[in-house]
């Protein structure tokens, strides 16, 4: 690797992004360049940390064994680098293991001489700060909402000064509990110090919550998607995203407090709006980590395509065969799937199963119900009534049959037999308001949101009455959040997922599991954008390969034609 060549490759990492060419060529003659093979190891967990390692070429996997079992924990690619936090942060060994998925470039750096070009160029600890701080919280928190392909790298909350900034008031409310402590102390009275006693458990209650508060947003960038985490306990719980392609540009506010303690706001443009990373440590340098990601996807997407068109042209000029691909060998301790045994549930069994279920899958199609909660409210005056009437009818029961001049049937007064009016009554009075329950009911499993492979839709059918329903292609969604709105939302999990589609919004309403709803849709928008752009790509490139390969073709005819001309005009 020439010096061009390393120099640019560092340009490009947000690590040396304030460093300038010159500095960036001494830079570059610190690293060392290191070869690897597939399958081969590169660093070993537990082992000593003692080099910083850049990532030319090639992809690695890190994992580490906990309880004798191996832990995934990401995939890197030609960019990314490791060794950071056992060298710059806490010193130590190794806390995971990396080795190679295929042959791997590294450029290698000592310990020492890591220390001291952070030293000479102190614009990149900011950086490798942002980095060290991300990793450790993204270990510690392990969304479940990641996907098993999916890495972050940019994971940051509000700066501690507005921590601070919360807790000013409830510190300050201390000072009651402690006046009540001393009244109750110097007169004896018991009021006095059973109020401090309370006074002080909701403050020390306010405190925690308001540091809880603090630490529940997140704002988040992964090799695939920007997110903006915002949860109030028990009030409020969104997680608003768009996939790194959509972003359009990257910029950073700060006010004069914010330039003087570092903090300000990253505003990241997409299509369907900005989404603030707001209050964080280090502004500029978190902006610098979203633009290159991003400018990774774009570069990526770029070279994929080249790749995929050389390969195109060389089938149709037939330079190399196409290659078959070789099965990799499974794993020692990866098992082999076991299917599941096919079975057809009867009707009964499938309706029952059904009945109350509030996500349903077949196939392809993810149908969504709304929360159980609704329904509950939606029955509720039907069951009250339902419940009275049946009361009242065991009561009427009860009554006759500790009687024993009365009884349920009864002797008329023409002699005949005839059963009392109002154990009749009373169950007649039930039917209309069976009626209504399950009209209720039915209104509620006709209230549906679904996604399919290709679309999303919403139906809302009354009962004996009108349909409406709304569709939309995934691929124009453009982005999508959810909400949890309020103390029951939270606690029973439900809340609705807004869905964005050029000037519309489709809202899936008091859905349970919202996050889960959310990736369900985006993961089905990804899969249906993915196939619909490589069908794209692979039609013009066809069309383009079988154009060159037709100019490459007939090149030659037209020269060896051109030449016969030449020989027959000289000869003639």
């Amino acid at each position: 690797m020439d010096e061009n060549k390393r120099t640019l490759f560092l340009q490009k990492i947000h690590l040396f992004h304030d460093l300038k060419d010159e500095q960036l060529l001494q830079a570059g003659e610190k690293f060392s360049e290191v070869s690897y093979d597939a399958g081969q190891m590169i660093l070993e967990q537990g082992v000593l940390a003692d080099s910083f390692y850049l990532l030319y070429s090639g992809k690695v996997r890190v994992y580490r064994r906990r309880d004798g079992r191996e832990e995934e924990l990401a995939t890197l690619v030609s960019g990314d680098y490791f060794g950071e936090m056992e060298i710059f942060g806490k010193r130590g060994p190794r806390s995971a293991s990396i080795s190679t998925l295929e042959p791997v470039t590294v450029l290698r750096i000592s310990s020492k001489d890591f220390t001291e070009l952070i030293k000479a160029y102190p614009s990149i600890k900011p950086n490798l700060e942002i980095v060290i701080t991300s990793r450790k919280l993204a270990r510690t928190l392990r969304f479940k909402w990641l996907r098993d392909d999916e890495v972050v790298y940019f994971l940051a909350r509000k700066h501690t000064f507005f921590l601070f900034q919360v807790l000013i008031v409830p510190v300050l409310a201390l000072l009651i509990p402690i006046f009540l402590f001393v009244w109750g102390f110097l007169s004896g009275s018991v009021s006095a110090t059973s109020a401090g006693v309370i006074t002080l458990g909701l403050d020390l209650g306010w405190i925690v919550w308001s540091i809880i508060d603090w630490g529940n947003d997140y704002y988040i960038v992964t090799n695939q998607r920007v997110v903006w985490l915002e949860k109030v306990i028990g009030l409020y719980d969104s997680r608003y995203e768009a996939p790194l392609s959509h972003i359009l540009s990257v910029g950073v506010e700060a006010d004069l407090i914010g330039r003087a303690l570092g903090y300000g706001d990253v505003l990241v443009r997409t299509f369907v709006g900005a989404i603030p990373f707001r209050r964080v440590l280090h502004p500029n340098q978190a902006a610098h980590m979203v633009e290159e990601y991003w400018h990774r996807t774009q570069a990526s997407s770029v070279r994929a395509e080249k790749e995929a068109f050389k390969d195109a042209l060389r089938e149709r000029l037939g330079l190399v065969k196409p290659i078959e691909q070789k099965k990799e060998a499974p794993k020692k301790d990866e098992k082999k799937p076991v299917l599941p045994r096919l079975y057809k549930p009867n009707l009964l069994k499938l309706f029952f199963a059904n009945l109350f279920k509030m996500r349903l899958e077949e196939g392809a199609v993810i149908t969504y119900r709304k929360h159980w909660f609704v329904l509950i409210r939606q029955v509720f005056f039907p069951s009250l009534i339902l419940l009275g009437l049946i009361g009242l009818t065991g009561m009427r029961l009860y009554s006759l049959a500790s009687n024993p001049e009365l009884g349920v049937f009864q002797t008329m007064a023409d002699g005949s037999r005839g059963i009392d009016t109002i154990v009749v009554s009373l169950p007649l009075l039930m039917i209309p308001v069976i009626g209504w329950w399950i009209y209720q009911y039915v209104d509620w499993t006709n209230d549906i949101f679904r996604v399919t492979n290709d679309q999303i839709l919403d139906i809302d059918r009354k009962p004996l009455g009108t349909e409406e329903r709304r569709a939309a292609p995934l691929d124009n969604i453009l982005g999508t959040r959810y909400e949890r709105i309020g103390f029951l939302g939270y606690i029973l999990n439900f809340g609705t997922v807004f869905i964005d589609v050029g000037s519309a919004q489709f809202a899936f309403e008091d859905v349970l599991d919202p996050a889960g709803v959310q990736s369900d849709v985006d993961r089905r928008r990804l899969m249906r954008i993915s196939s619909k752009e490589a069908a794209e790509r692979t039609s013009e490139r066809n069309r383009m390969a079988d154009w060159m390969a037709a100019y490459h073709q007939n090149v030659d005819d037209i020269r060896r034609e051109q030449e016969l001309k030449d020989t027959e005009s000289k000869n003639g």
